[in-house]
């Protein structure tokens, strides 16, 4: 079960099948770094006019925005660019991309917590965690989930973990029974603990693997084990494949996708008026199309129960 708060907060990122479609735009340190290679510096007004360019074109087909609070919720809620039926997420972490995933661990937006976030008027809070159930360092990385779980449940803020498997052995891809062996004990781990939503790879490395009917029985058996709602990952890779993966998962009983780089990476190249067309007409299509393949879906709902709310029941909560 979940509480009248959290389940009031999961329905405002979500739409009436009780469905995710949510954009990601919480990319900081990477996605500035490729916008400087393009020839100059990028400053952080450049940054915030950037990430209000993706907002203001994509948000039409989503119910909730991912996004981070220095340069992108923060300056869009001032601005009015995030409509107050659009649900926002904030994420917690300061993602070092230039560790080995086995190496990184967490560490927070300096100046910013779950207490802010509500303040803020937040409806959800993510952490991104790279994982490995018998990594040397898993039982360290389940302790800080289980904090953000208690902090979280003292707010009644949904927690949305995103771990994304890695090797236990460097530069050593998982085979596919390896990944989805990875994989279905992390999301048993991660709701036994407590965390509301799950936000995950695919789990098949589709580089490797062409068979849909091999991607469904790798997806059933996730959401079998997997007793709380789960959204798909883009995870960067090019459009066509996503759709494909979101199609398969929701199948099987994905709640929908929180989408970033699929929809828009190939804005990041391109000069800003070309940039604009390019979101105003791809981009929108995309979240569109999403939009509308998520529909074969399982409703959040289904997996998270609320605590009843008859009678006098705001007395005790």
């Amino acid at each position: 079960m979940t509480t009248i708060g959290k389940y009031r907060r999961l329905t405002r990122c979500s739409d009436a099948r009780g469905l995710f479609h949510i954009l990601a735009c919480d990319h900081r340190g990477n996605l500035r770094g490729r916008l400087t290679q393009r020839g100059r510096p990028i400053d952080d007004e450049g940054f915030v006019r950037f990430k209000q360019q993706l907002l203001q074109s994509l948000l039409h087909d989503a119910t909730a925005v991912l996004a981070d609070p220095q340069f992108g919720f923060g300056p869009a809620f001032a601005e009015r660019i995030i409509p107050g039926h659009v649900g926002t997420l904030s994420p917690l972490e300061v993602t070092d991309y230039d560790a080995p995933p086995a190496e990184q661990g967490f560490t927070e937006i300096p100046g910013w917590n779950i207490a802010k976030c509500l303040r803020a008027g937040v409806d959800g809070v993510k952490l991104l965690l790279p994982y490995h159930p018998r990594a040397e360092n898993a039982d360290a990385k389940r302790e800080w989930v289980s904090h953000i779980v208690a902090q979280c449940a003292l707010w009644d803020v949904p927690f949305f973990l995103e771990p994304i498997v890695h090797s236990r052995v460097a530069n050593e891809p998982l085979s596919h029974s390896e990944l989805i062996q990875a994989m279905v004990a992390m999301v048993v781990e991660f709701a036994g603990i407590g965390v509301d939503v799950l936000k995950l790879q695919f789990p098949v490395d589709v580089s490797h693997n062409h068979d849909e009917a091999f991607w469904s029985t790798a997806c059933r058996e996730l959401d079998a084990a997997c007793t709380v709602p789960w959204t798909l990952l883009s995870a960067g890779v090019d459009y066509p494949i996503f759709a494909r993966q979101a199609r398969v998962a929701c199948a099987a009983g994905a709640s929908g996708v929180i989408v970033g780089r699929a929809v828009w990476a190939e804005a990041v190249n391109l000069a800003e008026r070309e940039r604009a067309a390019f979101l105003q007409e791809v981009g929108r299509q995309r979240m569109a199309e999403l939009a509308a393949i998520v529909g074969s879906g399982r409703p959040w709902w289904e997996k998270l129960q609320p605590i009843g709310a008859r009678g006098e029941w705001y007395r005790d909560y």
